[in-house]
């Protein structure tokens, strides 16, 4: 399948009716409709989950395009249009392509990187209703999957099926028993490893499911492993979480703040204290927290008694980050602490003032598509360290569907310098190489470059050279919130999970000390030893290959000194 991202005007006809400007929330007659709704099933939907597992990916990966609707706020759409097309193509559903194209010609944006697919929709919340990208295994082929929207609208509930048509990619629905489930995109979040953020709203909104069920449907469909689900917040009256929160990466999460005891404020913060004192990232470690201001309104006001300003309702459009405004004085501030948290992103803001009364703004009106052949890199980023002895050696997971023909590492201690380029080794699809050790007082920036054998190249972060990770050689007093407590011990669930035959055990150790890592099947029997040696302090990555052992259930358990943890994993066929 060919996809050509440049200049493509093409029309995909589906009509069903008129364009309507429908609000963020129910309307009242929407609840009576919701009693008796049934979403519209086509002959030829597929309703069963992928036939193989897979990966929902980030926000933050790499994206063929966006998906907008054209029915109201245009003007805000057309902003969005005009930034999300130097990045990658802009699919545009509408009634008539043409008065579109006038529209944007009219405000100055150039007709470069549209799609125009012709369809009805009943509202603008795209990130609703829309498709989710989902990857076979870990970065094979592309597919969609569709939700019931939590909304009685059916034209909106058909947009998927006009796009993966468009888009000539499988489309797999959870609009019939046993895995009948709905959902809006607002109120979830991924990290691309497996684990889903939620509002207890998905489980309200699905009284026919049991969480376990919801879970399974989620495992099924998403590939989500592990799925944190919060208390909805008091005044947020939709109760999506893109509202008050956004995860910048696989362990960071930017968290709205408000003033203490104002609005929301203490919610979000007791639901922020209930995942960090129960979950950690993918890697097994501590999430990081940036906090950015819920602005008042311009009299001051907070929710209830004024609109849900809010920034974390942002957009990842490959390299530009897209952020809603608001013609406030903290609109400066939200945009400078995104610069600081995402080096190298171009971080545009649009006033969504004209909006934010409905109850969305950008995230809301904008969905991401993956594109069809990713390159998947999965790195645990080096923390600030007082050694100044040791190399820092950097590992990547990488994976393609055509396999991986090198990786390189790029480093540098000076941002005005080039960057040192080292050849990365690889062991079991896990590349690695190391950073010479360094003085106190140095920082450090890297990033790392995967070429896959279709020749396609893709660095992590997604923004490099211009952007990188960066960490600090320096005391222990002076380390920053990313530090994992040199007294602490974790173990991370294995990625991927499912698997087959191959996968990655993270794990870290507080001190210096003989570790044992073994696995043992669902009787209790030991299947394999990992590890039985002595490791230095710091993040550790075991590579486990199953290939000689049955499909099933399997523990893993991890000793070193007085700690001990378990977890599962599952092999597949």
């Amino acid at each position: 399948m060919k996809y050509i991202l440049a200049l493509i005007f093409t029309v995909f006809i589906f009509r069903i009716g008129a364009a309507q400007d429908l609000p963020h929330y129910m309307t009242e007659s929407e609840k009576k409709n919701w009693e008796n709704y049934t979403p519209p099933i086509n002959a030829n939907d597929d309703t069963n989950p992928p036939p193989t597992p897979v990966r929902t990916m980030a926000e933050w990966e790499e994206v063929q395009g966006i998906i907008v609707a054209w029915t109201s706020y245009t003007t805000i759409i057309r902003q969005i249009v005009d930034y999300a097309q130097d990045e990658a193509v802009v699919f545009i559903v509408c009634t008539d392509s043409s008065s579109v194209k006038s529209f944007l010609t009219s405000g100055g944006v150039p007709l470069t990187n549209l799609n125009f697919i012709q369809a009805s929709i009943n509202s603008v919340w795209c990130r609703d209703y829309g498709p989710w990208a989902v990857y076979s295994g870990v970065a094979d082929s592309l597919k969609l999957v569709d939700w019931i929207y939590n909304r009685p609208r059916p034209l909106d509930d058909n947009v998927s099926v006009a796009f993966s048509n468009f888009i000539n990619t499988p489309l797999y629905q959870t609009t019939t028993a046993p895995y009948n489930f709905i959902a809006t995109g607002g109120n979830f979040m991924v990290d691309g490893h497996g684990t889903g953020f939620s509002s207890k709203l998905i489980i309200t909104e699905n009284p026919t499911q049991t969480e376990t069920q919801i879970n399974n449907i989620m495992n099924l469909y998403m590939g989500i492993s592990r799925y944190i689900k919060m208390d909805v917040l008091p005044y947020d009256e939709i109760h999506h979480i893109d509202m008050h929160m956004k995860l910048l990466d696989e362990e960071t999460i930017m968290v709205g703040q408000y003033p203490p005891g104002v609005a929301d404020g203490p919610q979000i913060e007791a639901n922020l204290q209930y995942v960090l004192s129960n979950f950690q990232t993918c890697f097994g470690r501590p999430y990081k927290v940036v906090r950015i201001p819920m602005p008042p309104s311009a009299s001051g006001q907070y929710p209830p008694n004024s609109n849900y300003f809010t920034y974390t309702n942002s957009v990842f459009v490959n390299k530009t980050v897209i952020v809603p405004i608001y013609g406030l004085a903290q609109d400066t501030t939200a945009l400078r602490i995104y610069r600081e948290a995402l080096p190298g992103y171009r971080v545009v803001g649009i006033n969504s003032n004209q909006m934010i009364s409905a109850l969305g703004a950008i995230h809301c009106i904008t969905k991401e598509i993956g594109v069809f052949e990713p390159v998947f890199i999965s790195h645990a980023k080096l923390l600030n360290t007082d050694n100044t002895t040791s190399p820092y050696q950097v590992k990547a997971y990488a994976k393609s569907r055509s396999g991986i023909a090198n990786a390189s590492l790029y480093w540098r201690t000076d941002t005005t310098q080039a960057y040192n380029q080292l050849n990365m080794t690889l062991s079991q699809d896990t590349f690695r190489a190391s950073i010479p050790p360094q003085s106190l007082g140095t920082s450090v920036y890297y990033y790392v470059s995967a070429r896959s054998n279709s020749n396609r190249t893709v660095t992590k972060p997604i923004t490099a050279p211009s952007g990188y990770i960066r960490f600090r050689i320096d005391n222990p007093t002076s380390i920053n919130e990313n530090q994992i407590n040199p007294e602490e011990y974790t173990l991370g669930q294995n990625y991927p999970n499912p698997f087959n035959p191959q996968t990655v055990i993270n794990f870290s150790i507080g001190s210096s000390n003989v570790v044992e890592l073994v696995v043992y099947d669902a009787l209790g029997r030991e299947v394999a030893t990992l590890l039985n040696e002595f490791r230095n302090a710091g993040e550790n990555s075991v590579t486990f290959d199953a290939s000689s052992i049955a499909v099933g259930v399997y523990y893993y358990r991890l000793r070193a000194g007085e700690f001990t943890d378990v977890k599962k994993m599952i092999v597949l066929k």
